[in-house]
């Protein structure tokens, strides 16, 4: 299970903005991914990007799966914004590499998206 414990000690430490202890997390050789947006970033930029991100609030896990090389996270994130308090969805995939986390995708949306227009069946008619 060490990685659900190592992305579990993770999320705890961003969400008590622990930055300094996220290294200890990451292995030297650390990518993550955000396929949402396309970037890519090393250890020192995303503890970088965590710890400098405006208005971060909250990051609570609401389900983790794993193995002793692999895991998974599901988690809602919270921020100040312009208009209040922003919600976000993450999910976060890890792979663990010499007892460390070695490689990390993470896929971000905002909760108050609306379905795009067309793609759900109509419900309003009954059957």
């Amino acid at each position: 299970m060490i990685a659900v414990e190592l992305l579990g000690g993770l999320m705890s430490a961003i969400d008590d903005r622990r930055w300094d202890d996220l290294a200890g997390y990451l292995h030297d050789d650390f990518s993550c991914r955000y396929v949402h947006t396309g970037e890519s970033f090393d250890r020192a930029s995303w503890i970088r990007l965590n710890a400098e991100y405006p208005g971060f609030e909250h990051l609570r896990v609401e389900e983790i799966v794993g193995d002793s090389d692999r895991a998974a996270c599901r988690s809602h994130v919270t921020g100040r914004g312009r208009e209040g308090v922003d919600h976000f969805e993450c999910a976060t995939f890890v792979r663990v590499r010499d007892g460390l986390i070695h490689e990390m995708t993470e896929v971000w949306t905002d909760v108050s998206q609306t379905a795009p227009v067309g793609t759900r069946p109509d419900t309003t008619s009954s059957v």
